[in-house]
């Protein structure tokens, strides 16, 4: 009876123990482990990529590590670490949902459809989609000059789960798209000719361009077909958490220190020189509420 007894307790109290660490909230989670853990791009410069020396690197990261985590040290009283994972456009909301990760920083827009399954930042950078082709190649004059609608009959690459993907399909039917899981395996595609061109947004493909073997080999084409605001995801309906990650990034805006990390990365003397336009500088600046 006594051994019938303890099996219960034991059993009560593990349940509890399962319970309780299913329903913690995200900064309870952090508060436990000492670590931050975000989700990110390995292939996506400037964003975050794996550089030369082999270091992991990128605005997203800086933004991050600069603005995001001193608030969350500050608001435990303790100080947290970070901690990286690779993430990508077909696994980074379940890396989310099963708590693999708090956080997805990189280059992942903020949808409708998406905050069905996730919350979302303010705006932390905006783009838009375009086409990165070879030199020379015909298509570059045709989406020049010409819409979207001129990769019809093509093949183009995109990447799974992408918003670009999505949108060629609704609006360009008969384009052959062909999806890959990341930006160097559709990069691969289209330099061994595999795809005539390669869709993704701009500011990704500058930097895929930038970084490339023989950049001059490489032109991104084509107006804006897509309006991309980049926001960091987390978990639904974690209001605390996602107060903090506003807040850091709030405060980076405020005080300049968003622009200073924005002009190492995008600067004339950046990884990948993107001037940061007027009226955009603008839209991140009224995102600011008062304190």
């Amino acid at each position: 009876m006594r051994r019938l007894v303890f099996c219960l307790t034991v059993i009560c109290v593990m349940t509890r123990s399962a319970a309780g660490s299913w329903a913690a909230t995200t900064l309870e989670k952090i508060d436990r482990t000492g670590t931050l853990t975000i989700g990110t791009r390995t292939g996506s410069p400037p964003f975050a990529y794996v550089n030369k020396n082999n270091d992991w690197v990128g605005f997203s990261i800086d933004l991050v590590e600069k603005s995001i985590l001193p608030v969350i040290s500050k608001k435990l009283n303790k100080t947290i670490k970070l901690e990286k994972k690779e993430s990508a456009p077909p696994t980074r909301i379940p890396l989310l949902t099963s708590n693999a990760v708090d956080l997805i920083a990189e280059t992942m827009t903020d949808t409708q459809s998406r905050r069905d399954s996730v919350d979302f930042s303010l705006t932390f950078f905006v783009t838009g989609a375009q086409f990165l082709v070879k030199k020379g190649n015909p298509m570059s004059f045709d989406l020049r000059h010409k819409s979207i609608q001129s990769i019809a009959g093509k093949r183009i690459a995109a990447q799974q789960g992408s918003t670009n993907a999505r949108i060629l399909r609704e609006r360009v039917p008969d384009a052959k798209l062909l999806e890959f899981p990341d930006q160097p395996a559709a990069f691969q595609a289209l330099a061994q000719g595999q795809v005539q061109a390669y869709t993704n947004d701009g500011i990704q493909l500058a930097g895929l361009k930038a970084k490339a073997p023989k950049p001059d080999d490489w032109i991104v084409v084509g107006d804006f077909y897509s309006y991309e605001p980049y926001g960091m995801a987390m978990r639904k309906n974690d209001s605390d958490f996602r107060q903090a990650v506003n807040i850091g990034l709030m405060e980076a805006i405020e005080s300049g220190k968003y622009f200073e990390i924005y002009d190492k990365w995008f600067g004339p003397k950046g990884e990948v020189p993107y001037p940061l336009a007027p009226d955009t500088k603008r839209f991140l600046q009224m995102q600011v509420v008062p304190k």
